[in-house]
């Protein structure tokens, strides 16, 4: 079928130079195709060879309308977000017209149909840390540029292959058609009348007070982690009222299987904070020692304004034996546990015992590296709120 509808027309009809080719998804803001440039060689050479554009019936096009400015804003991460290569009204050989937005066509799928292929065993931990690092950058990206993605899900990570390897692919986050501005911190904050996303990897903020900020997106990232892990969703559940049923639980939280590392594990537990004030940052999560220091460490830019951050608070990441002030947003979790004893309101006690998170410098290199010391007998314990 080559852009073919079921009158044997051409639906959505050819942009001025690229051709429509068959249809490779369907979803409720409308169809996504192949694409080829009409001819290789001319001023519009800068289509790759195979596109995939996402198009829909004009008068019903406000959602991908609203993409394309989202993309518009989030220019500058090619390596981590999808790339949007423009967009184009045409008409189709029925007269209708349409709205087309040019995307980077991923040839390995999305993560869900990798996920898939595994039968349920998960991933390779190494692979999964390849895919968790490159959807951070993405994110810090996203939330940097004053976005959130809100919709964050295996089924919105795609695998483009790698420039320098065939045969690996890198993953790039992707469809943010249900994307918003993230709001600047208020007493009187603006909640929404419902909520934005996939319920299965919503946070409790967002099931409990319609609140959809940038910690939602990194609770969909431990679901997101999880399921590559494991094979298995984050939640289980007969139905999506029991699910949400559990996600809003005080005391619920997604199981984390013990047979996986100790910093997947940690890495996990620093996600689902239930509290979204207490829940780390993307750039934080940046230098988590499950992340930290994977091949795609290169980026000198994102890590150049690690280093700045650092150089400027350092202080965030030590914990006093001698404190007992309100969690850091900067400390990690080493031994995250649900644990609501004595724990009162809004306010939440974080402390070690004769532990200690030390920032070190190197010698030979001179952004800053941060080392996780966690010895057997001193416990670390970020409590998370409902």
């Amino acid at each position: 079928m080559v852009g073919i509808g079921v009158k044997g027309l051409n639906q959505y009809g050819d942009g001025l130079a690229w051709v429509r080719g068959s249809m490779i998804g369907k979803g409720g803001f409308g169809s996504v195709y192949l694409a080829t440039p009409k001819i290789s060689r001319s001023r519009y050479s800068y289509y790759p060879s195979i596109m995939a554009v996402k198009s829909a019936e004009f008068s019903a096009s406000a959602s991908i309308q609203k993409e394309r400015m989202v993309f518009s804003d989030l220019q500058g991460c090619p390596d981590h977000i999808i790339t949007c290569f423009g967009e184009e009204t045409t008409i189709g050989d029925n007269g209708l017209m349409a709205f087309n937005l040019l995307l980077e066509y991923a040839s390995g799928g999305t993560l869900s149909d990798r996920i898939k292929k595994s039968g349920g065993s998960g991933l390779p931990e190494f692979e999964a840390k390849e895919y968790t690092r490159s959807i951070l950058r993405g994110l810090d990206h996203i939330h940097t540029t004053g976005y959130v993605h809100c919709d964050l899900k295996p089924d919105n990570i795609l695998l483009v292959r790698a420039p320098n390897d065939s045969n690996e692919f890198q993953a790039k986050i992707g469809d943010f058609g249900l994307a918003k501005r993230a709001e600047v911190e208020s007493k009187k904050r603006r909640l929404e009348p419902y909520w934005r996303g996939t319920p299965m990897y919503l946070s409790p903020e967002a099931v409990i007070d319609m609140v959809q900020e940038a910690p939602c997106d990194i609770w969909a990232l431990g679901c997101i982690v999880l399921e590559m892990l494991t094979g298995k969703r984050p939640w289980s559940g007969k139905n999506t009222e029991e699910v949400l049923e559990k996600i809003g639980a005080e005391d619920e939280l997604p199981n984390i299987p013990t047979e996986i590392s100790e910093e997947a594990r940690d890495f996990l537990k620093c996600c689902f904070v239930r509290n979204a004030r207490y829940r780390l940052t993307a750039e934080l999560m940046l230098t988590h020692p499950f992340v930290e220091g994977l091949e795609d460490d290169d980026d000198d830019d994102s890590d150049d304004s690690i280093e700045e951050d650092l150089s400027d608070n350092e202080s965030i990441f030590s914990v006093s034996a001698e404190s007992d002030d309100e969690f850091s947003s900067g400390s990690y979790c080493s031994s995250c546990e649900e644990n609501d004893d004595n724990v009162e309101d809004e306010s939440v006690s974080n402390y070690a015992d004769e532990g200690e998170v030390k920032v070190e410098e190197s010698e030979r290199v001179k952004r800053r590296k941060i080392s996780f010391i966690i010895r057997p007998q001193y416990h670390h314990s970020c409590r998370s709120l409902a």
